[in-house]
């Protein structure tokens, strides 16, 4: 003998999917997706914390010729944290004409990333590339060809945070991560 439901008791059921489905999106999905916490409980849980995993930074200084430069200048080590399948731009202000010189790496995984400038003062967005690859390590110099912020955009495809060990000497100012 099979056993039906009747038409009443199958609407009652889906309403009480439907109502069991909107208390978990409220609950936990909005606050660990978007950062969306209507009842509190994303918070108390910490699931608010994943929404916006944002990369972070460390910096020291020191005096070093560890970059190879004709006279010993200032360095800065900084330590990035590129999160899990995000990516994260680390800036430095330089005027026109500048030069850097930088080595970073990171803890095996590869990164792609995007050595770039924006100018001072643009609004349309321009930035222009100075190198772009996927590499777990790069060494070099770059000369600024305008005033503005340079830098690193890094890219995690990996399901684990990577730490990127970047060195820099030059002028320059640290702007840091990029908001």
């Amino acid at each position: 003998m099979q056993h039906t439901l009747s038409n009443k008791a199958l609407f009652k059921s889906t309403i009480i999917a439907l109502v069991i489905a909107g208390l978990v999106l409220i609950s936990f999905i909005l606050p660990a997706e978007y950062n969306i916490d209507p009842t509190g409980i994303g918070a108390k849980l910490g699931l608010t914390a994943l929404a916006n995993p944002v990369g972070s930074a460390t910096i020291s200084s020191n005096q070093s010729d560890e970059l190879n430069t004709e006279n010993q200048q200032e360095t800065d080590i900084i330590e990035v944290i590129v999160p899990a399948g995000r990516g994260v731009e680390y800036k430095f202000a330089m005027a026109q004409f500048k030069k850097m010189e930088y080595q970073w790496q990171t803890d095996g995984t590869a990164l792609f990333f995007d050595l770039h400038g924006e100018p001072e003062g643009d609004t349309t967005g321009y930035y222009e590339s100075y190198a772009i690859a996927t590499l777990t390590e790069m060494k070099g110099s770059f000369t600024t060809p305008f005033t503005g912020v340079h830098g690193w955009y890094w890219k995690n495809t990996s399901d684990k945070p990577v730490v990127v060990k970047l060195t820099v000497g030059g002028e320059y100012s640290i702007v840091g991560l990029k908001k």
